[in-house]
């Protein structure tokens, strides 16, 4: 009892520190580096990834067409937080200066399985109300077999207005808290909210790196997804530099190690 007595109370959210303009350049900087360290590790982890989206978009363009295909595509920006999971555990690793192994990985990514699968049936619901959002907009897509370029236009456009506004939802909640889940006993609620502080609080910072993961994620997409291999890996390490230099987590305890 007298233990619980002398307990600090967390705090509702992760204190966060003022980041420069420029950081997010350090944070793929140091990412690459993990990356090389780890290479087989990165690219195992990566090559499942690709394997994953290729057979589902195998699969949508069967059943659905390019109109599903594109619809599936562009939901795939509130999956791909979760897919970074194992490697925040690795760039871990390697800031402890020890070497992670695949099976370790594997391990430390269910540790906070409670919290990452309360995680990810928000991400669910926020698919399917994009979803939702997306058919809605599919109206204005021609169903008489003729694509006019001014038709194609306006669905493109409405269609990339309303996916935009459902990534940025996705972007402001996740970017910080899946790391702060994946390293400290911490419920999802202080996580998600540490992470939308951090983002408003350095508005310029984060947006330059919300560009370059829409930059790197349609660099993926350019080369038929088999630069997620190497790209995936790459913004997972550089997500969890970035989570350490944002937040000051010391106030909650380390997840156990495996």
């Amino acid at each position: 009892m007298m233990a619980r007595m002398d307990e600090q109370p967390k705090p509702f959210v992760a204190p966060c520190r003022d980041l420069p303009p420029g950081a997010p350049i350090e944070w793929l900087k140091s990412g690459w580096r993990d990356l090389r360290a780890a290479r087989g590790l990165s690219l195992a982890w990566g090559g499942f990834c690709w394997f994953l989206s290729t057979v589902i978009t195998w699969l949508a363009w069967k059943a659905g067409g390019w109109v599903l295909l594109i619809s599936l595509l562009s939901g795939f920006i509130f999956v791909a937080p979760l897919l970074a999971f194992g490697m925040y555990s690795v760039s871990r690793e390697l800031c402890l200066g020890r070497r992670p192994t695949l099976a370790w990985t594997l391990r430390a990514a269910w540790r906070p399985f409670s919290n990452s699968l309360v995680f990810a049936l928000v991400l669910l619901l926020i698919l399917l109300l994009w979803a939702r959002a997306g058919a809605m907009v599919h109206i204005f897509f021609p169903t008489d077999g003729s694509v006019k370029l001014r038709e194609l236009v306006v669905f493109l456009t409405l269609g990339s207005a309303v996916g935009s506004v459902f990534a940025a939802i996705t972007f402001v909640a996740s970017v910080f808290s899946l790391p702060f889940i994946a390293n400290r006993d911490v419920d999802v609620v202080t996580a998600v909210v540490s992470s939308i502080n951090a983002v408003l609080r350095n508005r310029r910072t984060m947006l330059l790196w919300a560009l370059l993961v829409a930059f790197l994620t349609g660099l993926g997409f350019a080369t038929a997804m088999v630069g997620f291999i190497v790209i995936i890996p790459w913004l997972g390490y550089a997500t969890w530099h970035g989570y350490r230099a944002a937040l000051d987590v010391s106030g909650w305890e380390t997840l156990k190690e495996v």
